[in-house]
Parts: structure tokens; sequence; C-alpha cells
């Protein structure tokens, strides 16, 4: 299995879990991986980042004390921020370790690369001070001098301690986090704020009211996010995207000035979302299965979903069923929902402990599933067999 080197960590989950009964390493690991299979699409499989050196090895210490258990769960991560902040929060859906009720809550997600530049900015300053000759420094030197001078104008702005540099300017450039200040901060652009985050803070907006405001994003899936996210609940006149597949903190001034030059007016980026908004409510109505006669179970599949029912009462837990009548999962109720999306077409029928609610049912119908076994139902179905144990 692939490992991330310590030189490639960008981030590291701290994460703290409690549980009802005694629990061990193994069940904790165990949990993550199996609770939040399937929860975040193929790209954010825990397992699959893993096997390709996404993530690293998950540490977990455990503390057992009258017969509950509490511990810490910390997880590497070398992927950008956006997707580092999905996979945290996906953890605190985990409801079970082991055989017990447990709870997961985030502490922090700790920036590795920001405490190692804040380390040698200050080493660099105490170094420089320390040099007594009088010789004339290199034009490399000298460029140094003059980074670590715009550096220094990193400041915080409002009660929310917002990265920024010198913002008086009637233009503003606002960017994800301090990492991506500092940068436009040591390549001379100075006019720039950070969000600390994906949604745009009330100081920003204030500050938008009487100043021009470009939206300078990542060249990946989160920068897009972030931008959607941000058109929907701030006002911005422009926005600025880096090359694809890098990150504004790791540009060159040249990159910069670019992606800065090439930004684009808000309305046409909004007429663009709006496209790929239409596109997908049409793709979404064509994979519609269209309405039929709704299947009886036969009664071999009587006996087998009878079978699961009683195996899971009392559990809140669900199975996902294949056409061969085979456990595609096994999962908690919570989790069905994201399961059904990601099993769209596999998916014959599902046993639920407890109560179909609505939502699953009209999620389902938008699947292959064929049949719903569950104590009791709140809503009928005229495209799936609802059966009641």
């Amino acid at each position: 299995m692939a490992k991330v080197s310590p030189v490639s960590i960008k981030y590291i989950i701290h994460a703290k879990f409690y549980a009802t009964g005694t629990v061990e390493k193994p069940d904790v690991i165990g949990a993550v991986f199996g609770q939040t299979e399937g929860l975040l699409g193929e790209e954010l499989e825990l397992r699959e980042l893993q096997k390709a050196g996404k993530i690293g090895r998950i540490d977990v210490e455990v503390e057992s004390s009258e017969g509950k258990t509490e511990g810490m769960i910390t997880i590497p991560t070398s992927i950008d921020q956006a997707e580092t902040t999905i996979i945290a929060a996906a953890l605190e859906t985990i409801e079970r370790i082991g055989p017990s009720d447990s709870k997961i809550q985030i502490e922090k997600i700790e920036d590795v690369r920001s405490s190692k530049r804040e380390f040698i900015i200050e080493r660099a300053r105490r170094l420089l001070a320390d040099i007594k000759t009088n010789s004339p420094e290199s034009g490399e030197m000298e460029n140094a001098v003059k980074v670590s001078a715009r550096i220094s104008q990193l400041q915080e702005y409002g009660t929310e301690r917002l990265p920024a540099g010198n913002i008086d300017s009637d233009e503003l450039i606002v960017v994800e986090g301090r990492a991506d200040v500092v940068n436009l901060l040591k390549h001379g652009i100075t006019n720039v704020i950070g969000m600390n985050g994906t949604v745009m803070p009330d100081a920003i907006k204030e500050l938008s009211k009487d100043k021009e405001v470009t939206l300078f994003v990542d060249g990946d899936r989160g920068g897009e996010l972030i931008a959607k996210n941000v058109i929907d609940n701030a006002e911005i006149n422009y926005i600025a995207i880096a090359p694809a597949g890098t990150e504004v903190e790791e540009l060159s001034g040249k990159e910069i000035i670019t992606s800065l030059r090439k930004r684009v007016p808000i309305n046409e980026i909004k007429e663009k979302f709006m496209r790929e908004r239409r596109r997908g409510r049409l793709r979404e109505k064509e994979e519609e299965p269209e309405q039929g006669e709704i299947k009886e179970l036969t009664d071999e599949e009587k006996e087998t979903f009878q079978n699961l029912f009683s195996d899971l009462i009392g559990t809140r837990g669900a199975y996902i069923i294949d056409k061969g009548l085979n456990i595609l999962r096994k999962i908690p109720q919570s989790e069905v929902i994201s399961a059904l999306k990601f099993l769209k077409d596999k998916v014959y029928a599902i046993v639920i402990d407890g109560t179909a609610m609505p939502n699953l049912i009209k999620i389902a119908e938008k699947t292959s599933c064929k049949h719903i076994i569950a104590r009791n139902f709140t809503s009928t179905s005229d495209k799936l067999n609802l059966v009641s144990l």
C-alpha cells in the first residue's frame, strides 16, 4: 500500500472520538473505512486515496475506562484544502465503532506547510540579523530581503482575523487562505485578502460594497466549488482562475499576473454555471427509469429479505442488495441515500431497520431498485414494491 511521504503532506486531520463500549484500534479504523465507503464518490474513496498515496496511515490512540472508550484519530493528506475538509466532515457522520454507538468530532485541520513557512520566515530574519559583514549583498540576497519586506505587510483584518495585505485600494483581490495571500504579497500584489475557508466572510462583503472585487481561485475542482458558493452568496465583479491543476499559493509571479489579466466578468461565469446546471437537470431527467409494473417478490426473495430484516433489528442499519440477492453494502441508515447515488445501476432491493422516509423512496425511484423492505413507510410509490415487515 502506498504511503504519503512526510515531504508531501499538506494537512493533518485531528479528530476526537467517543464510544459507549470498549473498542480497539482495528475497530476504529474499520469504522472509518467502512462507514465512509460509497459516501463521497469514487474520487474521494479513502481506500483508493490511500492506495494512491494521497492519504497516509491512519493513526489511532485509544483509552478505555469503565466500559467506555475515547481517543484521537489523525489522518495525514496530500490533497487540497476542499477535499481534505470534505473527508473530515465525512468522519463526523460515523455513528458506530465496532458494536458500540459512537461520536466523532473534528478538533482541527492542521496546515503543515503553513507552520513550516512561518518557521522559515522567522529563522531567515534571525539569520539576516546576525550578518555583520559590510560586503555588498548579491542580487539573490537583495531579492530575498525584498520578498521578506513584502511578506511583512501581512496583517489581520476584522474580528474574523482575516489574512490581508494593504486593502486601501479601490480594487480588492479575494483568495481562499493565508498561504495564497502570502504568495501574492511575495510577488508584489498587496491589495489582497483571504477568506480563511470556502464561504465569503461578512467583513469582505462589507468591503465589497465600495470596491471592485476579483475572486481568485485554484484551478481545480475545489476552486470551482468555492466560486459557485461565493457567486450564490456574495456580490463580486470578476473571477480569476489559476492554471488547471494548480493552486494560487503555488503560482509564480508571471502566472499570477497572467491569471488576473484573464479574469472573467461575473455575469459570464454565472451564465456558464447556469448552463451546466440546466444540462445536469436534463441528464437526470433522461436517466429517470420509465414507469412500469411493480414487481412482486418471489418466494426465495421473501425468505431472503425476511432473514436480512431479522438480522438488522435494533441496529439502525440497512442492506443494499443486487439482482442476484447478494449484499452490496451493509451500512447505517444515514448513509443509504449517498450509497444509492453511488450504486445507482446495481441496486435491486433495500432492507431497512425502521421507517423508509419519503426522500429515500424518491431517490430509490431514480435507480434500478425494485423493492424496499422496512418496518413502516410514510409515503407511497407507483414505481417500487414497498414491503412492510
